[in-house]
């Protein structure tokens, strides 16, 4: 999936998806989302794509901006992978479900082995599944429920797949993430300390954990670059979306720091780790 930890190793290549017109209506984003300055979101998006690519040196793929998929950029919400395994979720909105398409035959042209949801009783949004490179969490939400968490853990049957409640309007890896190969970061909220209290009850992994004063800075991304010597990195917001949780993201020792920016792009309801796939193979030639 697009939050590596020691399990799925080195990662090689990056999949986003460009920012179409249409996102900038809240109407046409979907109801209830406010309007966003489009050339910010895309600036946004290509610094995202470019430190992926320069900083982190990863093969990067874009796909192009699809205007009937106002919410197409929110790509990690499309797939979770797991070394050459991509299950294709499926989404809770029905409008959003065509989002895969594209997703899924990027994945396909990777040499990826792809799985399909075919029970029309599952929702499953990626963003509510943590990999923490042992095991599996996934956030029974408003987006996720039970079957769908029941497919993560049929497809994935060499890790243990454990579901934790979540409340209010977020997906789990909205409130907490991997902040390194053994540590848990999460946010302050009272959502965010019931979902890392469920977590340490049902796994028999010991993690660190490092509490953020803001829930969204805990939706970062933990990736080991394939470049020989390089240490792991953290993308994570940065200082001018999130001030208040710099000085305890670097109580963070063993990663290298990478900050990023989606404040726009965070009015459609995008974290950081839903704007890309990020994965550890290489393409069939």
């Amino acid at each position: 999936m697009g939050t590596p930890g020691e399990g799925l190793g080195r990662c090689s290549h990056a999949l986003i998806r460009g920012v179409p017109e249409s996102l900038a209506s809240g109407e046409g984003a979907g109801a209830g989302l406010p309007a966003l300055d489009l050339a910010k979101a895309q600036r946004e998006h290509g610094v995202l794509g470019g430190k992926l690519r320069q900083r982190l040196g990863l093969q990067l793929l874009e796909l192009p901006p699809e205007e009937s998929l106002p919410l197409g950029p929110l790509l990690g919400d499309t797939a979770v992978i797991q070394g050459d395994t991509a299950l294709i979720t499926r989404p809770w909105s029905p409008a959003r479900r065509p989002e895969v398409d594209g997703v899924r035959k990027a994945l396909q042209d990777l040499g990826l082995r792809i799985v399909e949801i075919g029970d029309q009783n599952a929702t499953l949004d990626g963003t509510d599944v943590l990999f923490t490179g042992r095991e599996f969490f996934v956030g029974l939400s408003k987006w996720t429920n039970h079957r769908g968490a029941e497919i993560v853990a049929d497809t994935f049957r060499d890790f243990a797949v454990s579901t934790v409640p979540v409340s209010g309007p977020s997906h789990l890896r909205g409130l907490c993430g991997m902040g390194g190969p053994r540590t848990v970061v999460a946010g302050r909220s009272d959502a965010a300390q019931k979902a890392v209290r469920a977590m340490a009850v049902l796994t028999d992994h010991p993690y660190a954990s490092l509490t953020l004063p803001d829930d969204a800075a805990a939706d970062c991304l933990f990736l080991r670059p394939g470049l020989p010597g390089v240490p792991p990195f953290l993308l994570h917001r940065g200082g001018g979306d999130l001030p208040n949780s710099q000085e305890a993201l670097q109580k963070l020792s063993d990663v290298t720091l990478v900050p990023v920016s989606c404040s726009e792009l965070e009015k459609a309801g995008a974290g950081l780790s839903s704007l890309c796939l990020v994965l550890s193979t290489r393409p069939h030639s």
